[in-house]
């Protein structure tokens, strides 16, 4: 078990060995506490969706990486406090919106591609870096107004990164039992990082609300009623979740086209014949770019951008014949779904074609890259438009190819990233 402990400190992908990839339930020990992993489709609705609100709070170790950023941010809140919230901000990033906020991605997709032109051709760029600005940028403007986003997303990002740095991937005093009013040394590591990117979003939204952004996400949000601490949290929520997800998406995306020639190709051509290889993508485009959408989710089914998601039991359970007591950690992790062979044909293949008009539709709970139940994302269909349009605008133009001698390979800490940086050589199409 110290073994176990020391790699997922390291990787959390490094603790499942291959009867995780088989197994409908995994029901292990570590240290004093109970861990069960739920595989099984089944298994995964009745927790999760038939039995959400025992399945409701998240892990320790999740809440205390997070609560020192997000404070009582919806994506760690829990009872009451998420209860009131939820509905709130869901109507802030409601589908319905999505024809109002997709401008300001195909604007920064344009953007993207003349910088992009710039470069010389055959230029080595750290794709990992590149969509993490280009997130960045989309976010910023969308919550904040165009005029105030450019200036603060780079501070936010690095803010963001040396955090996400700073925090571990376990919680080895919670897996002990010691209780959550007992400070953990990561949240006193990461408190000046989360200080500064609270101080420049309470900067944004002052300036926001003082008339400085023409429109945005903050601008709504202020009408809901929340108070002045939770409005900051459910902000830097959104920054969160918007710019670190999207970002590794994307990058893995561009990793997967670049070593499969036949499907970057495919891409490429469906943008040239929608867009005409000239114009960024738009809102109306989207429904005619199946082959970026297919690969956009392919991507994330092999590299989903939150590979666990960890709950702890509020109240006794029974699921999949296992009694679950109060305060057993249960796991659904998309990167073993995903990939679990009862699930799929070729689990480990990259075949966008999967998700083609036509294919068979996954069988339920075998593809939650945005989680599922009550706490099923409330961007995804946000994150989803921003990724198809980047995608679509870029590839119509330039290929990235592989680096010899580089390879991308997957580290999850909160968010499952390809490494520390992902070169590709940027290759304009003739």
């Amino acid at each position: 078990m110290p073994v176990l402990l020391r790699e997922a400190r390291r990787n959390l992908l490094a603790i499942w060995n291959a009867d995780s990839y088989r197994a409908p339930v995994l029901d292990v020990r570590t240290l004093p506490r109970r861990v069960v992993v739920l595989n099984d489709p089944a298994a995964i609705q009745e927790a999760f969706a038939a039995q959400a609100p025992a399945f409701e709070r998240k892990s320790p170790q999740m809440r205390h990486a997070l609560e020192p950023l997000l404070g009582d941010g919806l994506f760690i809140s829990d009872g009451l406090v998420w209860k009131r919230r939820r509905p709130q901000v869901q109507r802030v990033t409601h589908p319905s919106r999505l024809a109002g906020l997709v401008p300001v991605m195909t604007a920064v997709a344009a953007e993207w591609a003349q910088a992009w032109d710039r470069l010389p051709d055959g230029s080595v760029v750290d794709a990992l870096a590149e969509m993490g600005r280009f997130a960045a940028e989309v976010i910023c403007r969308t919550l904040f107004g165009s005029r105030l986003g450019h200036a603060a997303a780079a501070d936010v990002v690095s803010s963001f990164a040396a955090y996400q740095a700073r925090i571990g991937n376990t919680d080895i005093l919670s897996m002990l039992g010691v209780p959550d009013f007992i400070p953990r040394l990561t949240g006193l590591r990461a408190a000046a990082a989360a200080r500064r990117i609270q101080s420049v979003v309470d900067g944004l939204i002052a300036a926001a609300l003082s008339g400085g952004a023409e429109s945005s996400l903050v601008a709504a949000m202020a009408e809901s009623g929340m108070d002045q601490r939770g409005f900051r949290n459910e902000a830097i929520t959104l920054f969160m979740a918007g710019h670190e997800t999207t970002a590794n998406a994307l990058a893995w995306t561009w990793f997967l086209l670049s070593e499969n020639a036949a499907a970057e190709a495919e891409v490429g051509a469906e943008s040239r014949r929608v867009l005409g290889g000239a114009r960024a993508a738009t809102f109306d485009d989207v429904e005619r770019l199946p082959w970026a959408r297919a690969v956009v989710e392919e991507a994330m089914r092999l590299y989903p951008p939150v590979p666990l998601l960890a709950r702890q039991a509020w109240a006794p359970a029974e699921v999949a014949g296992l009694r679950i007591e109060t305060g057993t950690i249960t796991i659904v992790s998309p990167w073993l779904v995903h990939r679990h062979a009862r699930n799929w044909d070729a689990p480990d293949a990259f075949r966008p074609a999967r998700f083609l008009p036509g294919a068979p539709t996954p069988a339920r709970h075998t593809y939650i890259p945005f989680s599922l139940g009550p706490r099923v994302c409330t961007g995804q269909h946000f994150g989803l438009y921003e990724a198809i349009i980047a995608l679509a605008t870029l590839a119509g133009r330039f290929r990235l190819r592989p680096v010899p001698g580089r390879r991308a390979f997957p580290v999850a800490r909160l968010t499952l990233r390809p490494g520390e940086a992902l070169p590709l050589r940027l290759e304009r199409r003739r």
